[in-house]
């Protein structure tokens, strides 16, 4: 019986070789001084766009340039942490590329990589701007946590191959570790689901789907940047007037956000009259955090489950508002602001929706009864508003830190109604100043006919009237301007 014997044989296996190091870096623009990677450029100075193709890492960690003449290799001397899967991918997959870098001493500094072409038929084409799209959410993410390396090249032994989900495997193969650990082992799992052929199409399509959410999400990490106060208190100045000790609230929890760069652990409540601008002081809050913001309307969720979602086992199932809310916002740092707080005890029968709020606000994470993965919630920055807090739980009220902003005084009505709202609304009909003016007693009368509601809402349909009456005697009459008094006033109210 014949033995073969290869021990003798002059063949190896050749050893896949790695020429890079890894940096770390959370940069979100590239640039030649920020590049993504760093090619060996001690042969030859490559040009500022060049083509060519990644070779497979399970060979050598290389680039191929398309040159006049012939093909010249360059070794990856360094690359971004965030780009080593799609490294690995670009490579497996032979997806021919352009680059755009500049030559420096240390290498070819790499900051923009294009798809040319289709690739090898199973990915992806540059008409479908997957790479583009993959390269955008690479920068725009956290650097993935150093070390683990050998966990890391487990994870990029997965054979996932189903054609009707090629983009979401593709993103899982290139995101990597840039995903929190909990989501890209539930994503792994939930996408064995979807390519499944041992459970129903109902339940490959709710794993799809459920993978399409939570991978639109940005998984942030929660170091926020320091905040410009002067920059806040404009902001603040140009959106609300009056307000002081509001403003002055905001202020200390931006200072407090600049010494500790994390999220204060109590969000506000806004409680205060109807028309008192709450809502107002939200905005305001998110565009000085520059965070998305999602609203919540408690007024109109009678049910925990509106919040939590519905469990995928109903054909109709789908995720939560929560939920929504993150994917509507594409990243997972956002301010929820929460509108009538007070009204989110109002269930009818199915449970207590202010329960649910409390998972929420706890930072500790999130789960939707859909998605059925804890999401990170520490990123979170709750902003309620409410009319009454005597509605309000004691639980969920321990949640926030809570800002009573009063009524405004007839004085600074009469400023916000003449300062403010008469001249918003006359710039909207496009009239101009002159054409629509009261004296000082119709002012007056004004903010008596009013002074009996709270807030400026009332003001600001009382101007809108004015200004169309005015327009009406402008167009009709054929006057030059209408100035109202006092019996004009009264006479129009």
């Amino acid at each position: 019986m014949p033995v073969f014997d290869f021990t003798d044989s002059s063949y190896q296996k050749e050893s896949s070789e790695c020429t890079y190091t890894v940096f770390y870096s959370d940069e979100h623009i590239s640039s030649p001084e920020k590049p993504v990677m760093i090619l060996d450029n001690s042969r030859r100075q490559w040009a500022h766009h060049s083509n060519g193709t990644f070779t497979n890492p399970a060979r050598r960690t290389t680039f191929e340039f398309e040159e006049e003449d012939g093909t010249v290799s360059a070794d990856i001397l360094s690359i971004d942490a965030r780009f080593v899967s799609l490294l690995k991918w670009l490579g497996e997959n032979h997806i021919p590329v352009r680059l755009s870098g500049q030559n420096r001493e240390d290498g070819y500094a790499v900051y923009r990589i294009r798809e040319t072409s289709f690739g090898n038929g199973t990915k992806l084409s540059a008409q479908d701007g997957f790479l583009q799209f993959m390269i955008d959410r690479l920068l725009s993410g956290d650097a993935p946590p150093q070390g683990n390396a050998d966990e890391e090249e487990e994870e990029t032994g997965d054979d996932m191959k189903l054609t009707s989900l090629q983009s979401i495997q593709d993103f899982l193969n290139c995101a990597g570790r840039t995903l929190p650990d909990n989501i890209r082992l539930w994503a792994r799992r939930n996408f064995a689901v979807a390519r499944s052929h041992e459970v129903t199409a109902e339940e490959r399509r709710h794993a799809q789907r459920a993978l399409s959410i939570m991978l639109n999400i940005q998984w942030r990490n929660q170091y926020f940047q320091a905040i410009d106060p002067v920059e806040a208190r404009r902001i603040l100045d140009e959106e609300l007037y009056g307000m002081e000790k509001v403003k002055q609230r905001i202020i200390e929890t931006i200072i407090q956000i600049n010494r500790t760069h994390t999220l204060p652990a109590y969000g506000l409540l806004l409680v205060g009259p109807a028309g008192t601008g709450k809502s107002q002081v939200a905005y305001a809050v998110a565009r000085i955090l520059k965070l998305p913001w999602a609203t919540l309307d408690m007024s109109s969720i009678n049910d925990p489950e509106q919040l939590t979602g519905s469990s995928r086992i109903y054909s109709n199932a789908k995720p939560g508002i929560i939920m929504e809310a993150f994917y509507n916002a594409g990243e997972s740092n956002l301010v929820f602001i929460i509108n009538e707080l007070d009204k989110a005890a109002a269930g009818k029968g199915n449970g207590n929706p202010a329960d649910v709020l409390l998972t929420l606000l706890d930072n500790l994470g999130f789960t939707d009864n859909y998605i059925e993965c804890m999401i990170p919630t520490s990123g979170v920055y709750p902003i309620a508003t409410a009319n009454d807090k005597s509605q309000i739980s004691a639980p969920l009220m321990s949640r926030f830190a809570v800002i009573d902003i009063p009524d405004y005084t007839p004085r600074e009505k009469k400023i916000i109604f003449s300062e403010f709202a008469l001249p918003k609304v006359l710039k909207r009909m496009g009239m101009r100043k002159e054409e629509c003016t009261l004296t000082e007693e119709g002012l007056d009368e004004v903010i008596s006919i009013f002074s009996g509601t709270t807030g400026i809402r009332d003001l600001e349909q009382a101007a809108e009237h004015l200004a169309a009456n005015a327009l009406y005697q402008i167009e009709v009459d054929h006057v030059s301007a209408v100035t109202f008094d006092k019996e004009k006033v009264r006479f129009l109210f």
